[in-house]
């Protein structure tokens, strides 16, 4: 599971973009995303867990969990 930083979300789309922790690469948050989570919005410079799916060339996030205690 890959952990990063929220760099935007548009809570109206569902859409946003993530900075991983790892090498700072940006990485898409895509409307659906957020499905399963305890959460149904984030906000800029929230650490949020996550796994990064490939879909059309493309590093998107799939199964987010917020912060550290896996929720």
């Amino acid at each position: 599971m890959a952990q990063g930083v929220v760099k935007s979300y548009d809570p109206n789309s569902g859409n946003g973009i993530v900075v991983l922790d790892i090498d700072k690469t940006e990485v898409y948050l895509k409307a659906g995303s957020l499905n399963g989570s305890i959460f149904r919005t984030l906000r800029q410079g929230q650490r949020i867990n996550f796994d990064i799916v490939e879909e059309d060339n493309l590093k998107i996030i799939s199964n987010v969990k917020i912060g550290q205690g896996g929720y």
